[in-house]
């Protein structure tokens, strides 16, 4: 049943109950989002690769042991961490030898920057599974909404498949384990400053530490990069220079950009620039630590010798929330023209400063943002570095509202205003809903680390603000996990500055994803605290929301009675405030719960307007997805024509949109329909398609429900163990979804089969644990399941 839109998220979710488990419906996400199969046109190979470094040098001995693991392994799962200090060339290493190896991979190439030592928060595996479903070409739409469904799904597609994973920058072997493939063919080069020894005691990696360059290698690196731009340097200036940059690859190479960019200028007198910023930095340092102080003169050297526009480009970039960003995000953080813009990030990319990935993003290495922050916070006054970092706020806030408009066609339930933005603020524009999503994709993180930082900055506004206008988006793409701990950040941030509105909004979003995570007493407080402000501001549309979040956790629990209460409160307030949209809703989702009352004339009533007043306000999607749901009532009221009109209708729909969690529901129904008719053979066909769609989308309630219908096409057709198997496999996911009802469906079908194959005993405890479970289950259709359990027991 649909969970309408709450004020400042639209009606974000459709979720259906009884033996349709716990599915989202396409239209409360775009109005007519449309997923796509992946048969239906060939996989695109995954090339993630960076550009391979210029004036690589060396590594011979790294590169050469390298090889052979993988002509030793050839057969094998295989992992290989290089591990090395901060800027030593790790990443160059893996780059470079992931180049020369990429044949060996035909099926492709995964690159995932986990940025562990990044100065802001590092990538969590949820984010990197999903960075690598999207590199093997899984719609956005498709992609599974649990981080267990994004593994699953990850192992399945790189099965039996020769892929190379880089995973750069991981911090922590718990980075690293979610993304290692199952199966063998496959290769993953970690980089890390750890030596990771969980994954050589648990994974068998193998690990290759990487040293500073020597002198001679040192020298060669230099001139390759300069090779270009200057005539042949003196050896020993060059070997003094390499001696300042403590023989760090990353520190040499911002040097000889530096040195390449002044053709003109004696190299002496460069040296003798980063022999004085070297000196400042020995007299600053209060730390032992060579390394790190050699690295911050050359990177002050470089920064130094900018233009004053470019070089306040620079340390601005680094108060950016997360250490990747767009040419527009940048736009907004300096406050200049897009145009204005690319020049200076050129000049930071030709300056080694910044790194250039494609497509309009750009990236620090880790330790050049913290340098980059640090130079913002003592030569920024503070005034200008809040504006800074509120325009760039102000920006995603802009950006996160249009990407919610294009995937949702225009128009809310229920809008949140916002305030008008300054014309500093570049505006984005999507060209439909696919593109609104891949941006939503491509800045999740930054998203979330943009609320983060807007909270602990004191800008409380745009911190509730954010999440709010993204519950369109974020609660289908990503309920749980980190927008969980977001979305109580936005609470907090609401409440310190007395927006009642934000903090109902923010209670209603924590209802969805506390019931989305079975927390049902959460949700509940969460719902209720939203109806009360709401109800305070005179806000009855945003009651009517929380009603229905209220009625939809009751129908998870099995609390018809108090779950219908709330429907037809919902749907009075509603039709008084002419709000169609939402009353199809409320209407459709009584009807829901009539049907598991038992009140089959009722609910089939009920739908049946849903799908009237659908048709006429044009919402085709939603009319789609209630012709699935009333067939269902069809066939258990024994219509067998009727429902089966139902579906052809509901399939038309879903074959002309591409929306196959659609077809995965109707093909559910159409198995159940089918064992009405007394055609196994066909029901196992239809029960066995929806599940494999069913399961793309990890909606394990009703793939277990298609499951269940397999079963009983199994015994129908005499196959008493098969059948069990089935049963058993649906009792199993029941249980772990905590689906009491569901459960005792499935427990009472295995119980009726393993009497057939003579096992009363085990039959009987079935039937026993059945009993309990729908004990105190409301209506009329649970007291006959119970009339059936006793006269079984």
């Amino acid at each position: 049943m649909p969970e309408a839109a709450e004020p400042g998220a639209g009606d974000t979710w459709s979720s259906l109950s009884g033996s349709a488990g716990d599915v989202v419906q396409a239209r409360d996400i775009s109005g007519g989002v449309h997923f796509h199969q992946a048969g239906q046109r060939a996989a695109q190979v995954p090339r993630q690769l960076p550009v391979d470094v210029r004036g690589f040098v060396n590594r011979v001995v790294e590169l050469e042991r390298l090889d052979g693991w993988l002509s030793d392994d050839g057969d094998m799962a295989t992992v290989a961490v290089i591990a090395g200090t901060a800027g030593v060339g790790k990443t160059a290493l893996a780059v470079r030898w992931a180049h020369r190896a990429k044949d060996r991979f035909p099926d492709g190439q995964l690159y995932v920057n986990l940025r562990g030592y990044d100065p802001g928060t590092p990538l969590t595996a949820d984010d990197a599974l999903g960075h690598c479903l999207r590199g093997l070409d899984v719609p956005v739409d498709r992609i599974p909404v649990d981080v267990q469904a994004k593994a699953g799904l990850y192992r399945s597609l790189v099965a039996d498949k020769r892929i190379l994973v880089v995973l750069d920058n991981a911090a922590t072997v718990g980075q690293v384990r979610p993304l290692l493939p199952g199966t063998a063919g496959c290769l993953v080069l970690v980089t890390s400053r750890s030596r990771l020894p969980g994954l050589m005691a648990r994974e068998g990696a193998r690990r290759i530490a990487v040293e500073m360059l020597s002198d001679t290698e040192s020298v060669a690196l230099l001139r390759e990069v300069t090779a270009d731009y200057r005539a042949a340097d003196d050896a020993g200036e060059l070997a003094e220079l390499a001696r300042l940059c403590a023989r760090l690859p990353l520190a040499l190479r911002v040097a000889a950009e530096r040195a390449a960019s002044r053709p003109g200028m004696p190299l002496g007198e460069l040296i003798q620039d980063l022999r004085d910023e070297s000196s400042l930095w020995d007299a600053l340092s209060t730390e032992d630590d060579d390394e790190a102080d050699a690295v911050r003169a050359v990177f002050a050297w470089s920064y130094r010798a900018l233009s004053p526009d470019a070089a306040r480009a620079f340390r601005l970039l680094g108060l950016h929330p997360g250490a990747e960003f767009s040419r527009d995000a940048a736009a907004a953080l300096t406050g200049t023209a897009v145009r204005q813009v690319r020049r200076l990030l050129d000049t930071l990319v030709g300056a080694h400063l910044l790194e250039d990935m494609g497509s309009g993003r750009y990236q620090f290495h880790d330790l050049m943002r913290a340098y980059a922050a640090d130079q913002a916070h003592q030569d920024e006054p503070p005034g200008e570095q809040r504006a800074a970092l509120d325009r760039v706020l102000q920006w995603y806030l802009r950006t996160s509202a249009a990407a919610v408009d294009a995937i949702r066609g225009g128009g809310r339930a229920i809008p949140l205003p916002l305030d008008s933005f300054s014309d500093e603020i570049p505006q984005m524009t999507f060209t439909d809903h696919r593109d609104a999503a891949q941006w939503y994709e491509r800045e999740r993180a930054n998203l979330m680390t943009a609320v983060r930082t807007a909270a602990a900055s004191g800008l409380d506004r745009a911190a509730w603000q954010i999440p709010a206008v993204l519950m369109e988006i974020s609660g289908m793409r990503d309920p749980l996990g980190d927008w969980l701990e977001i979305d109580l950040i936005a609470l907090d941030a609401a409440r310190r500055c007395g927006d009642r509105r934000g903090e109902a909004v923010i209670h209603w979003n924590l209802g969805v994803r506390h019931r989305l995570g079975k927390h049902s007493m959460r949700a509940v407080e969460h719902y209720e605290a939203a109806r009360d402000l709401f109800d305070g501001l005179g806000d009855r549309l945003g009651v009517a929301n929380a009603l229905n979040g209220l009625a939809i956790t009751h129908m998870r629990d099995w609390r018809l009675q108090e779950a219908r209460a709330e429907y037809e409160r919902g749907l009075a307030i509603a039709r008084e405030e002419e709000a169609p949209l939402l009353a199809a809703i409320l209407l459709g989702n009584l009807g829901c719960v009539q049907r598991d009352l038992g009140h089959l004339a009722e609910a089939e009533r009920h739908l049946q307007q849903a799908i009237a007043e659908y048709r006429e306000l044009g919402e085709d999607t939603e009319e789609a997805f209630s012709l699935s749901y009333v067939a269902e009532v069809l066939i258990e009221q024994g219509k067998p024509a009727q429902a089966r009109d139902s579906l052809h209708r509901a399939l038309a729909h879903a074959e002309a949109h591409d929306n196959t969690l659609l077809e995965g529901l109707v093909l559910l129904q159409q198995g159940r329909l089918e064992l009405a008719e007394g055609s196994p053979e066909s029901a196992l066909t239809s029960s066995h398609s929806a599940a494999v769609l069913l399961r793309q989308f990890g909606y394990d309630g009703t793939e277990a429900e298609a499951l269940h219908v397999t079963g009983v096409a199994y015994r129908q057709l005499g196959r008493l163990d098969d059948a069990a198997n089935f049963f058993r496999r649906s009792a199993e996911i029941q249980r772990r979804l905590g689906d009491r009802w569901q459960l005792a469906v499935a427990l009472d079908s295995l119980a009726t089969t393993l009497s057939l194959l003579g096992k009363p005993d085990q039959a009987r405890l079935a039937w026993l644990e059945a009993r309990s479970l729908v004990a105190d289950v409301d209506g009329a259709r649970a007291a006959q399941f119970r009339t059936r359990l006793d006269h079984r027991l």
